[in-house]
């Protein structure tokens, strides 16, 4: 396999929630133009196995709509500040536009993958690499999650690596989502480690 320092999380995409509880919006995913979002990141110390705040931030909002190939896509922009040390795993400084639409329970991006689902529990395949294949799949259970911006009930999906033989690499992530909601945590891991590098947590929002 390449160089163990392989971050399959693939994606930091983001979004996310308004007030802690539940939301009985059918809008699972909050795509509305004006919500935003803020993720603060925290880095794995490995002498204290504790997480530290870096000081990166992730400020996630919607900016408009657009018409690709005929469907309504949210503009989605990420503006990350705080990572001046470059510090791996974390977003780079500066801003990041992504589309997205929902379709049927999945959240899907203007090339067609799908980036989170909310009712597919089957392994799906995300990406084909020389030393293996990277996975996901929806956990068929919910989970109380207290983060700084407040207490979610959520539904996750694990991302993880086989190799060429099929067997699970180590590293492991995990994305948690919230009905009416969105992103409230996440991680991004190497697939040669067992523990996340970095841990993202929703800090502030305001969805509508």
């Amino acid at each position: 396999m390449r160089h163990l320092f392989v971050c399959f999380c693939l994606v930091a995409f983001t979004i996310s929630c308004t007030e802690s509880d539940n939301s009985t919006d059918d809008n699972f995913f909050a795509l509305t133009v004006g919500n935003y979002w803020v993720y603060k990141n925290y880095k794995y110390n490995r002498y204290t196995e504790t997480y530290n705040d870096v000081g990166v931030k992730d400020s996630i909002s919607i900016v408009s709509t657009q018409k690709i190939s005929g469907e309504t896509y949210y503009k989605f922009r990420r503006f990350t500040t705080g990572n001046e040390q470059n510090i791996v795993l974390d977003n780079e400084n500066g801003e990041h536009f992504e589309f997205l639409r929902e379709f049927e329970g999945n959240l899907i991006n203007e090339k067609g993958a799908i980036k989170f689902t909310n009712n597919n529990f089957e392994e799906r395949l995300l990406k084909e690499n020389d030393w293996g294949n990277i996975y996901e799949t929806l956990i068929d259970e919910t989970t109380t999650l207290n983060v700084e911006a407040g207490e979610f009930s959520c539904i996750n999906s694990e991302r993880y690596a086989k190799n060429p033989e099929g067997e699970r690499l180590t590293g492991l992530d995990r994305f948690y989502y919230a009905n009416g909601f969105g992103l409230i945590y996440d991680t991004k891991s190497v697939i040669s480690i067992d523990t996340p590098i970095i841990i993202r947590r929703l800090y502030s929002f305001e969805v509508q």
